[in-house]
This record gives C-alpha cells, structure tokens and sequence, in this order.
C-alpha cells in the first residue's frame, strides 16, 4: 500500500464534501439524511423500472417517508444546498473545475442521479483507497484495484451504474486524475470509465 496515495485519496475534494456531510452528528435538520432519502429513492426506482426515465416527481413519490418538492430542489440542481457540483467549483482546482464541468451542465434529476453513484459506490471506493497504488506505465491507465472496485459495484448496481448513458461515480474520476498525479485529464478519466462501465460483461 502506498501511504502517501492513500492519504492523498482520503483528502479530495468529494471525499471532503462527502465526509462533512456524512460525519454531521446533528439530529436536527440533518442534510445529509435528508440527502440520502433521496438517494434512496432514486436508487430504488432504477432498479425497479431500469428502463423508464425519472423525474422529480416520481422520485419525490417514493422518498420515505415523505418527500416534497421543495425539498427535492434542496438537495438537487443548481441550488441545491452543499451541492457536489458546488464544492467542486468552489475548489477552484483545474481538475475540480473540469470534473464539476462534465457533470454540471444537466438537469436536476440527472444530477441526484450522480450523486446518487457517488453514494452507492463510497463503501467500495473507501476499500479501494485504504490499498491504492500509483498508476505505473501500464498501457492501461485504470489501475486493477479501481477497476474491480468499480466493476463489483455495477455488478451489485446495475441499473444505477448504468443510467446518465453508464457515467462513472464523479469520486473514480477524480480518484482516477489523482493517481496519475495530474498527467490524466478528467475528461479523459470519465471517458476511460465509462467505457469500462459500458462494456463490461456480467460476472
């Protein structure tokens, strides 16, 4: 294990947004909660109906216990209180300001659904960062360990793996820049994970 990798990947900027929203001891009026009600929801709804398109409204339905608009706009789109899209731009980094282009510039709905992926994908990607490696030569710049924590994921997520046309977790792409220590930009990154995504055959 690369020490130094490992504490560079527990120090991203959606590990940090992901980690202050999730460590939040409060029991009153607790975003985070509320986020993942939401996340929930959407997660649930892929996986009974893969092929039918959501919208607010559906998702708001089976938010439990109760959902509402203006609750939904709280937690997702351009508004959304602690926002990833935000604390990407807020970052200011190149790295941050491109990963929060490629998935800023969409709606609402389709937004929640990534940081749905990102909620998903943490308990897997937390186990790939605790033993992560530098990318080396390879010709393949996805390291192993990302790869097949990326692949057991889908595998378990199938239907929410594969919505947003299989757009990666934003936290791979950006765990994907950082091993290759800014030498991989983060459109490239998404590209490369997606097609791993895409292309994947069941296991």
């Amino acid at each position: 294990m690369s020490t130094k990798i490992s504490e560079d990947l527990a120090r991203t900027t959606i590990a940090g947004w992901y980690l202050r929203l999730a460590d939040n001891q409060c029991t009153q009026r607790n975003h985070w909660q509320t986020k993942i009600m939401y996340y929930r929801a959407v997660a649930e709804l892929l996986a009974a109906r893969p092929d039918h398109s959501l919208t607010w409204k559906a998702i708001v339905g089976a938010v439990q216990p109760r959902g509402c608009r203006s609750t939904f706009y709280e937690v997702a789109g351009q508004r959304a209180r602690h926002g990833m899209i935000g604390e990407l731009l807020a970052d200011g980094r190149l790295s941050s300001v491109e990963i929060a282009m490629r998935y800023g510039r969409i709606g609402p709905v389709e937004q929640l659904i990534d940081e749905t992926k990102v909620w998903s994908f943490w308990p897997h990607r937390q186990r790939f960062a605790e033993s992560a490696q530098a990318a080396g030569p390879s010709p393949d710049p996805v390291p192993g360990e990302l790869r097949d924590a990326l692949l057991t994921w889908q595998d378990r997520n199938p239907a929410l793996a594969a919505a947003n046309a299989h757009r990666p977790p934003a936290c791979a792409v950006e765990d994907l820049t950082l091993l290759h220590r800014g030498r991989l930009a983060a459109t490239r990154a998404e590209g490369r994970l997606t097609e791993i995504l895409r292309h994947a055959a069941p296991r």
